[in-house]
């Protein structure tokens, strides 16, 4: 059952990491503001809570899972109502979200 448990949790923390790694690519390679953040906010909150549950899973039934798992649940609800804050913020100051013009070859359907 150990073995079950580590195989689990060590597959939680690489495949976290992996999501925070394309996060990370994700804010370099998109092309406006609000695709990049986008791209961080999403993937950043999938790879940190697979991170958590992994480190869960390892801590076992202690008090360290459930400070955790309170980790968890601030990042679960602060993230997105923060990169809609954002959102909000830049919208309102004018900042232009990058859109495909008309007649380009990616405009077609």
């Amino acid at each position: 059952m150990n073995l079950v448990v580590d195989i689990v949790s060590w597959a939680c923390l690489v495949s976290g990491g992996i999501f925070c790694a394309i996060g990370g690519l994700g804010l370099v390679r998109m092309p406006d503001f609000y695709t990049r953040m986008h791209a961080a906010s999403v993937t950043d909150t999938l790879g940190a809570g697979l991170i958590l549950f992994g480190l869960i899973l390892q801590a076992g039934l202690t008090l360290i899972a459930v400070k955790l798992l309170i980790i968890g649940l601030l990042i679960l609800f602060t993230s997105p109502a923060a990169t809609h804050a954002l959102a909000k913020a830049a919208l309102t100051r004018g900042l232009k979200p990058l859109l495909v013009e008309e007649g380009s070859p990616s405009s077609k359907p």
